[in-house]
């Protein structure tokens, strides 16, 4: 993180912590120690319920967000609003509808909260947490010139798309993970093949050889809308 904030010198840092807790999930631990690295707001995903004790943390921390899109009694909060360098920028984490569980339909959800914002944030960067890139292209068509950046994440590889829209979003389908790529995303390799080669079930550990940090750097305009994307694939040591 200091590397990458010397590079960059970012107002704002979002990290989705997602399987920040042993590969699934998220705690009021791990949390902790992604703020402590340099992270402003924490989005998740559909693991981020698998810790029953994280729970109240999700309620009480406003830098941590949930798919919005979830059940409204569900614990956690789907968007947030945070300073930064003096703009106020809301966070809204989504969750796609496709092979994954939601309550409202994502494109409606997003639609609510940004006519419930209005004009009281400078600027509105979204994690939408899917599964088919079909979702999340159409996605960022529907959001283009209403929020700064739409990151796709989920499915762990970095997807060659990167750009920004017509309508001034920074889009890009899947920001890849933090994690090893001599794994199986993210998983111990031998564990993920011996998983698909005799169909029987497995149990997973973290792959750890060969982490890389992927994400993207936006750089956003004082109208709200990016100026451009970049993404970022660096390796972890050195």
């Amino acid at each position: 993180m200091p590397a990458l904030r010397e590079r960059h010198t970012p107002d704002l840092v979002i990290v989705n912590g997602e399987n920040s807790a042993g590969g699934l999930g998220i705690t009021e631990g791990t949390a902790a120690e992604l703020f402590a690295a340099g992270a402003d707001v924490i989005t998740t995903g559909n693991h981020v319920f698998r810790h029953r004790d994280v729970y109240e943390y999700l309620d009480r921390e406003e830098r941590i967000v949930r798919p919005a899109n979830y059940p409204h009694g569900n614990p956690g909060r789907g968007h947030t609003v945070v300073d930064a360098q003096g703009s106020r920028v809301a966070v809204i984490n989504l969750s796609g509808a496709v092979q994954l569980k939601v309550a409202r339909s994502p494109f409606a959800e997003v639609d609510s909260i940004l006519e419930r914002i209005g004009s009281s944030v400078d600027a509105v960067v979204v994690d939408f947490h899917a599964e088919v890139t079909s979702e999340k292209v159409a996605m960022g068509w529907h959001l283009d010139g209403r929020v700064a950046a739409l990151f796709g994440t989920h499915t762990h590889v970095p997807t060659a798309d990167a750009r920004v829209l017509p309508g001034g979003t920074a889009y890009v389908s899947d920001v890849g993970m933090t994690g090893s790529r001599a794994g199986v995303i993210g998983v111990k390799r031998h564990q993920a093949l011996e998983a698909f080669v005799t169909q029987m079930p497995v149990r997973f550990e973290t792959a750890e050889e060969d982490v890389w940090v992927m994400g993207a750097a936006v750089s956003i305009g004082a109208g709200g809308q990016a100026d451009s994307i970049e993404q970022v694939l660096v390796p972890a040591a050195g």
